[in-house]
């Protein structure tokens, strides 16, 4: 076998020899319009290396056709792209022989098996003897959980059968940046969830990076590292995932509070001193049993609100502060913050 990323690296392959940038995929303005439809506009998107990177968006947001402007399927109207520091342009056949592509609804031979449909494509990135082929095949099988499935007719396959089949296909070449245009979008809750377990093995175990696109918002919070909001052909927002959790939005950053007062008059006096700050936009209040409240406050200034916030609330005497944070919010509630605000580019 003539072309494992083992073999490629030694050889220098990677970046003319110079190490690996830390964003595998990188656009600039990337734009694609269909006369005076925008399906893309001016898209600024940075990959991590070794990341599970969600592009999230409804349907027809434009995560479909960012994935084939990257993959060189169709040209951009304006803009560049990279991937491994390659121009996704003219050197769009380098960067293929290190990418996997699993489309949104793939199609296979149907009286072909499973062993040979994977037998085949990887014929079109391997040279050498049978048994490297084969046994490329075997660890492609295993890793998707389909060796004891190998040699039935794919046309009786399951529909996760098909798109562990299709997991396999797409890092058959062994990719070191692996694009997958919705991937668990037809399954049932069993099959999405084994979808996403071999995308963490293949991020933890063969240091792949993944993109990959969806509309289901459970999926990306459970197993992505970083991820971009795409709305109409427009980023509204990318970051990782845990800082997109923990923002405010555009309103500022949200913290919670649970306290605890020697009389309703000291804890209205601790909130009358919050809500006097001109970085503090809103404070909203819930009771607890006796004289315990809950409250949830909204800073403009973070930076004011991390140092000023707690001292604050603890100036007020017979207050106590059993609990302090910034709220970390669902990526339901992100993502539709963000669709209602028009977003804000960066989180």
């Amino acid at each position: 076998m003539t072309t494992s990323r083992d073999d490629r690296s030694a050889l220098g392959e990677y970046s003319g020899g110079k190490s690996t940038p830390a964003a595998v995929i990188e656009t600039r303005g990337l734009t694609k319009t269909y006369g005076h439809v925008v399906a893309l506009k001016a898209l600024d998107l940075s990959v991590p290396k070794n990341s599970i990177f969600g592009f999230l968006g409804p349907n027809g947001a434009g995560k479909t056709t960012t994935m084939k402007l990257l993959l060189g399927l169709v040209r951009p109207t304006s803009g560049s792209g990279s991937i491994f520091g390659k121009d996704i342009l003219s050197e769009d056949f380098q960067i293929r022989r290190r990418v996997g592509y699993l489309a949104q609804d793939p199609r296979y031979y149907g009286h072909m098996t499973a062993r040979e449909t994977l037998r085949f494509v990887a014929r079109f990135f391997y040279s050498g003897p049978e048994s490297a082929i084969e046994r490329r095949v075997d660890e492609s099988l295993s890793l998707v959980g389909l060796s004891d499935r190998a040699d039935r007719r794919i046309r009786g396959f399951s529909g996760g059968e098909l798109q562990r089949l299709g997991l396999a296909q797409a890092q058959i070449n062994d990719p070191e940046l692996l694009i997958l245009d919705e991937p668990a979008a037809s399954l049932d809750p069993m099959g999405r969830r084994d979808v996403l377990e071999i995308m963490a093995r293949l991020r933890d175990e063969q240091n792949t990076t993944i993109f990959y696109s969806t509309h289901i918002l459970d999926d990306v919070q459970r197993v992505s590292d970083s991820v971009a909001i795409l709305e109409r052909g427009r980023l509204l927002a990318q970051a990782p995932i845990d800082e997109l959790l923990t923002t405010g939005g555009a309103g500022g950053t949200v913290y919670e509070l649970a306290l605890k007062g020697e009389s309703g008059a000291v804890l209205e006096q601790a909130r009358a001193r919050v809500r006097s700050q001109s970085w503090i936009s809103s404070l909203e209040e819930s009771s607890e049993p006796g004289w315990e409240r809950r409250w949830t406050v909204r800073a403009t200034d973070e930076s004011a609100a991390e140092e000023n916030l707690l001292r604050l609330v603890l100036k007020t005497r017979g207050v106590r502060v059993t609990g302090f944070g910034r709220k970390r919010q669902s990526l339901e509630e992100a993502f539709f913050d963000l669709i209602e605000k028009g977003g804000s580019g960066e989180v």
